[in-house]
C-alpha cells in the first residue's frame, strides 16, 4: 500500500510533468532530425553538433557554432533556446526527483548532489534579490551561471515552478540573444570566433575535470 501511495505522489509531482515535457521535446527533436536528414543532411549534422556543444560546452559554444556555420539570427536564437529548455526540463526534473529520493541511481544521485552543492554556493547571494536576482544570475555570461544551476537555485529558494522557470528561461533567452549578436560581430569583424569557441569548451571541460575524476575513482 505504501508503495502505491509513493507512486501516486511521484506521478503528481511537478517534476514528473516537467520530465514528460523534456522527453516530448527530445522526441520532437529526434523526429525532426530524422525527417530532414534526407534533404538537409549537412544542416542536421551541424545542429547535432550544436546540441553536443550545449550538453558538454554550454550555450556559448552552441551559439558560436551556429554563427560560424552561417545560420540566421532567428534560427540561432530559436534553436538554442529550444535546446536550453529541453536540457533544463530533463536535468531539473531528474535532479529534483533524485534529491527527493524518487530516483536512486548512483550516477544520477552523484550528479544531482553536485548540482545542489553548486546551487547552494550562490543561493544566499540571489535570495535577497528574488526573481530579478535569479534572472540576472542565469543571464550572466559565466560558466557557472547557466539555466540548469539557476533552476536548482530557484528550487532551493522554494520558488513556484512558474516563478522559477520564468526567471530561468527569460534570463536564458536574453543571454542567447546577447551571445548571438556578440559572436556575429566577431565573425564579421575579427574572424577569431574559432579560437574563442575552443577556449570556451576547454575552460568548461577543465571546470568539470575534478568532478569527472572523483566520479570514476570513488568506490
Amino acid at each position: 500500500m505504501l508503495k502505491k501511495n509513493n507512486q501516486i505522489r511521484f506521478l503528481d509531482t511537478p517534476e514528473w510533468l516537467i520530465l514528460r515535457i523534456g522527453l516530448l521535446m527530445s522526441f520532437f527533436l529526434a523526429v525532426g532530425g530524422w525527417y530532414f536528414f534526407a534533404s538537409e543532411a549537412e544542416m542536421v549534422l551541424d545542429l547535432s553538433m550544436v546540441f553536443a556543444a550545449h550538453t558538454f560546452g554550454g550555450r556559448a559554444a552552441g551559439i558560436g557554432l551556429c554563427i560560424m556555420n552561417g545560420y540566421s539570427y532567428l534560427l540561432t536564437i530559436g534553436y538554442n533556446f529550444y535546446l536550453e529548455i529541453l536540457i533544463v526540463c530533463l536535468t531539473y526534473s531528474v535532479s529534483i526527483l533524485s534529491i527527493k529520493n524518487y530516483i536512486k541511481l548512483r550516477a544520477v544521485r552523484y550528479y544531482a548532489l553536485r548540482l545542489e552543492r553548486k546551487a547552494k554556493k550562490y543561493k544566499g547571494k540571489i535570495e535577497k534579490y528574488g526573481w530579478v536576482g535569479l534572472f540576472l544570475f542565469v543571464m550572466a555570461p559565466l560558466p557557472v551561471t547557466g539555466p540548469v544551476v539557476g533552476s536548482i537555485i530557484g528550487y532551493l529558494l522554494k520558488f513556484k515552478v512558474t516563478k522559477n522557470f520564468s526567471a530561468t528561461f527569460l534570463g536564458t533567452l536574453t543571454a542567447i540573444a546577447v551571445w548571438t549578436f556578440f559572436f556575429d560581430y566577431l565573425e564579421q569583424h575579427l574572424k577569431v570566433i574559432r579560437y574563442i569557441l575552443a577556449a570556451i569548451i576547454f575552460l568548461v571541460l577543465l571546470s568539470y575535470a575534478r568532478e569527472i575524476k572523483v566520479f570514476f575513482t570513488k568506490d
